[in-house]
């Protein structure tokens, strides 16, 4: 809500603007490149998602778009939240697994980055099937202005990440430190946050974390009945017995949490899963610790956007108005290409550890 109140939000969707605007179907690269760039900032996925679909759903539609095809493009934009660092789930799965939290960050980079040009791929094709509109095109002045307006907000990233990295907070801490960075940048530099409206927006937020937060707790029942049927536990024992070899324990494990993640935040099913499956993942099958922690973060966010729950989409849904289920059949082939980044991961382990070498 800072960040939109202050026009931080609409900075960083002009600068995606000034690099892909122009192109066929130029709003949807913009919704996936401007994710990206507040994927840097947030690390959630569904207050992402929540602060994307109030900018660039209406954007969409103003163009031409389906509401239902802009609100789920937007859903896929917030997957790359808990990716692209800084990351909520990177750092909680570091602390589980007993490793650098920014070591996680740096195995997260590239991924989030092919996932990203994966995405992009997506929407040429759809951009050429569908004919979607072009932009108006900027002169290298404008794309330059526009660059020097939005380069203050992509401080709140290095800022949140320095907090964690330095030692100086922890992950709630540094989601405070980046709320008072944006305050300031919103308050200073581009002065468009007033003070008179803080009490709307800090309701807003409540409301909006509100639905997000009775999903959550939803799945947090639906979890505590799987722990106390010993579900994961008789899945681990069962994977053991038919995986014969790293490749195959990781795609085996890809459709366990993808079906976990379906029903389960992302965050409980971290805690729910890791204790059961990292110590088969690096005992048994001798995987990387920081390579297995960037699928299983990936594949409970893509959990997100899919049936039954799809928490997601029913976050855009509260925010746009647009039908959930449409969603999601709209942009099946964004599932397609997230499926194949996890399977791309689990044959290539270099992947997500190439940048820490």
């Amino acid at each position: 809500e800072i960040m939109n109140g202050g026009g931080i939000t609409r900075r960083i969707v002009d600068l995606a603007m000034a690099f892909v605007g122009a192109l066929k179907g130029g709003l949807a690269y913009v919704n996936i490149l401007a994710n990206m760039f507040v994927a840097s900032i947030l690390g959630s996925a569904t207050a992402q998602v929540a602060i994307m679909s109030q900018i660039m759903v209406p954007e969409m539609e103003k163009q031409g778009y389906d509401k239902d095809f802009a609100a789920g493009l937007t859903a896929y934009g917030g997957m790359l939240g808990p990716i692209i660092p800084p990351s909520v789930m990177f750092v909680v799965y570091s602390v589980m697994a007993q490793i650098s939290v920014s070591d996680m960050l740096v195995a997260g980079s590239l991924p989030g980055l092919i996932l990203t040009g994966l995405f992009f791929g997506v929407i040429a094709l759809l951009g050429f099937v569908y004919n979607y509109p072009r932009a108006l095109a900027q002169t290298p002045r404008e794309r330059v202005l526009t660059i020097l307006r939005a380069a203050p907000t992509m401080l709140i990233p290095i800022i949140i990440v320095g907090s964690i990295l330095t030692g100086l907070a922890n992950a709630p801490e540094s989601a405070a430190v980046g709320a008072v960075a944006a305050a300031l940048i919103g308050r200073y530099w581009t002065k468009e946050l007033k003070i008179s409206r803080l009490p709307q927006m800090m309701l807003r937020a409540g409301i909006y974390s509100a639905s997000v937060l009775f999903l959550v707790a939803a799945a947090a029942v639906f979890s505590w009945v799987l722990i106390y049927g010993k579900v994961p536990q008789a899945t681990a024992a069962w994977v053991q017995t038919v995986a014969k070899d790293p490749v195959s324990f990781m795609l085996l494990t890809n459709v366990i949490l993808l079906v976990i993640g379906t029903v389960i935040d992302g965050i409980p099913g971290l805690i729910m899963t890791v204790p059961i499956l990292l110590p088969i993942a690096t005992e048994i099958y001798g995987i990387d610790p920081r390579h297995f922690g960037v699928v299983v973060v990936i594949n409970l966010v893509l959990g997100l956007l899919s049936p039954p729950v799809g928490l997601c989409f029913f976050v855009a849904a509260a925010v746009t108005g647009a039908k959930a289920g449409r969603m999601f059949m709209v942009t099946l082939p964004f599932f397609g290409v997230a499926c194949l980044l996890l399977i791309l991961l689990s044959v290539y382990p270099w992947l997500s550890l190439a940048l820490l070498k």
